[in-house]
């Protein structure tokens, strides 16, 4: 079963949620937690995240349609940065970003030799894992940030032309002060220093 609910749900403890959000969990009902991107949806611009519960994740089937033993194991899903702005207001995921999504969730029900953790993406995480972080189901608490490559850059190099750039652009600020100060007195409405 697949809900479709407000990002608040995975980790709000008011009203009693939090209880309700632990008892589900404890239970071993949870299989997968999907956080969605915002403007997804055209009667509301909140993000939301989808809640994939089951009965059983018990091994069943055979064949390339089995399902392996996901006991004890939660998939958390974080796609809020997939999908492409159609216009100003609304967003929507491509084909390939549908993809992503499913064929992970269903690699991480069959074979955990085929899904891999991505960091910034997914995680399979234990429920001792999920009670460490107080039954909190955010998927990027899970999945951390996803891996940044290495440019081969040394970091004080990084700096060193960061602020060689910077000071670049101070200077062009302060000529274009003093251009529109110049074109301002002209016109007659002199721009008072400040402090004046």
């Amino acid at each position: 079963m697949a809900l479709l609910l407000a990002n608040g749900s995975m980790s709000s403890n008011t009203k009693g949620e939090g209880e309700i959000r632990e008892a589900i969990v404890k239970k071993d009902l949870v299989e997968c937690m999907v956080a969605l991107p915002g403007q997804l949806f055209t009667n509301t611009q909140i993000p939301a995240c989808i809640w994939f519960l089951t009965k059983t994740k018990e091994k069943r089937g055979r064949g390339a349609a089995a399902f392996r033993d996901r006991d004890g194991e939660v998939l958390f899903i974080d796609a809020r940065k997939l999908g492409y702005m159609v216009d100003r207001v609304l967003r929507a995921f491509t084909d390939e970003d549908t993809e992503k999504i499913v064929s992970t969730f269903h690699a991480w029900k069959r074979d955990k030799e085929t899904y891999e953790d991505i960091p910034g993406f997914c995680k399979s995480a234990d429920l001792d894992e999920i009670a460490e972080h107080g039954y909190v189901l955010t998927p990027g608490r899970y999945v951390g940030a996803e891996e940044v490559e290495d440019d081969g850059v040394p970091f004080v190099q990084k700096m060193e032309d960061l602020t060689c750039e910077l000071a670049t652009q101070f200077h062009e600020s302060e000529k274009l002060q003093a251009t529109i100060r110049d074109n301002m007195q002209k016109l007659g409405f002199p721009l008072p220093e400040v402090g004046e």
